[in-house]
Parts: C-alpha cells; sequence; structure tokens
C-alpha cells in the first residue's frame, strides 16, 4: 500500500512491500503530554504497545492504527521528530546493506515483542529513518484520510547525495519533480511512496537533514488554529501549492510536522 498524494488508500491488509513507508513514530520527553495533544488535535485514542524502547503507544483513528508515540529513552536520546519506518522482509539484512552503502545503525535490530522486528538508522546525510519487519503489525492500517499520515519527504541538502543510497538500499526508482530545482519522487514498482527534497544552504536553518511527515486534514487554516491553542507553534502559515493547501508546525515538545489538504486533482 502507498499513498498518492490526494488520494486516499484503503486499510492494509498484507505485508506490505519492501521500502514502503509503512509506519510513523515519535519520540517524546513526555508521553503523557503529547498523547493528549495529538488526541485532541487528531482525535486519535491510545493504546499499549511494545515497549522495547521504554514506554510506547499507539495511536488509532476510528479503531484503526496510524502511528506510535514513545517516551525518549534514557541514556539513548533520539531526536524529538516524527520518524518513518521503511518496511522490510528481513530487517538484520537491511540493516547489513545500509552499513554496507554508508549509512549507520543507531538502535537494533530488536524485537518489538509479537508485534515485530526494528532497527533506527541514518542515511549518509544523518537523517534517521526506522526498518519495520512486520510480524503481528504490519504498519499503518490507513493512510490519507483525515489525522493519518499522507506523505513522508527526505529534506537533505542536495538529492545527488542520497538518492543513490535509498535506490541501493531499499530499491527505489526516482523521478525528479519538474516544480522544484532539487527534488524527486521516490517510487516502487512504479507507485509513489515519498519525497527528497534538496535545500542547499537552506538546510542549515533547518538543523540538519531528517524526515519530515505530512498529516492529511480537512481544514489546514482551522488545525493550525487548534495546534496553537494546544500549545504548539506555526513554522510556516497556510498556503496553497502544488500538492494543495499545507502548513508547517511544531507541537509543544518541538517536532515539527506539516499538516495539509491534498487537492482532488493533484
Amino acid at each position: 500500500m502507498s499513498v498518492v498524494r490526494g488520494q486516499t488508500v484503503d486499510q492494509r491488509t498484507e505485508r506490505p512491500v519492501p521500502g514502503t513507508p509503512c509506519w510513523v513514530s515519535l519520540m517524546a520527553d513526555d508521553l503523557a503530554a503529547s498523547q493528549e495533544f495529538y488526541g485532541r488535535l487528531f482525535g486519535w485514542e491510545f493504546r499499549p504497545g511494545p515497549e522495547q524502547l521504554g514506554p510506547y503507544a499507539r495511536a488509532l483513528l476510528d479503531g484503526r492504527v496510524v502511528a506510535g508515540i514513545g517516551r525518549m529513552p534514557e541514556g539513548q536520546p533520539l531526536p524529538v521528530a516524527w520518524t518513518p519506518y521503511l518496511a522490510a522482509d528481513d530487517v538484520d539484512e537491511t540493516a547489513g546493506t545500509v552499513r554496507h552503502c554508508g549509512g549507520t545503525v543507531g538502535v537494533g535490530p530488536l524485537d518489538a515483542e509479537d508485534a515485530g522486528r526494528m532497527a533506527l538508522a541514518a542515511d549518509p546525510s544523518g537523517a534517521i529513518f526506522g526498518i519495520w519487519q512486520g510480524r503481528e503489525h504490519q504498519g499503518a492500517a490507513v493512510e490519507g484520510v483525515p489525522g493519518s499520515v499522507l506523505w513522508n519527504e527526505l529534506v537533505t541538502r542536495e538529492t545527488a547525495g542520497v538518492l543513490p543510497f535509498y535506490r541501493t538500499a531499499f530499491g527505489f526508482d526516482a523521478e525528479r519533480e519538474e516544480a522544484a530545482e532539487d527534488a524527486a519522487t521516490l517510487l516502487l514498482g512504479g507507485r509513489p511512496v515519498a519525497s527528497v527534497l534538496g535545500v542547499g544552504q537552506a538546510l542549515g536553518e533547518l538543523g540538519a537533514a531528517h524526515w519530515h511527515t505530512h498529516f492529511a486534514v480537512e481544514d489546514v487554516d482551522e488545525t493550525v488554529n487548534r495546534v496553537i491553542e494546544l500549545g504548539g507553534r506555526v513554522q510556516r502559515p497556510p498556503r496553497d501549492g502544488t500538492h494543495g493547501r499545507t502548513a508547517t508546525v511544531a507541537d509543544p515538545s518541538g517536532a515539527v510536522f506539516t499538516v495539509a489538504r491534498p487537492d482532488a486533482a493533484a
């Protein structure tokens, strides 16, 4: 299953194609506060999940799992950021390929109880992502509907520096985007699953190379006002673009994400 911008996808019923972004997870300093924020923002409910890195909860939208939030592990600090997990048939083999291609593996591979097996890695530019080999849990049950993940984008200095890595490690093809100077869509079997944006020297203003998650919402402007009411902040106000209306915000813990109302014609 993959997300096509501007389209809704059905519930995941089988193992995702290797390389597909299948899950997003946030490691936060205050788990309860993060649950409160996202529960009120997106209408999520929560139930306990695997605790291989500490307390962890799965977010449910209308009874279907859409994301995860965990407490930052002591002694092993991770960025307070939404992190996508890429599907793998064999996480140990994929982790080995990541290392061979110039990436690093910082956590795992390790078992997440009966749910699956995981690792946390970084590409050669330093952008962190997860690798997920599902067992009982294959990933998000629904994507592309309001309150769920719409899209994941890698923000880096230049696309040429990372595309060979993702092509070799995960089998992505890349298609250049005409609307941006340095951008590409990542495809698996001809289907778009993620994108890469090269921002050049502007990367310094954004901190470092990173994966960035977009969540679908019904009304971007209303959602932004809600973010502010709940203690978050606005990084980029609502605006219309190639793929619909979007805004970039941060939750009270500093995790940055985009909310988007996809253009049905996109």
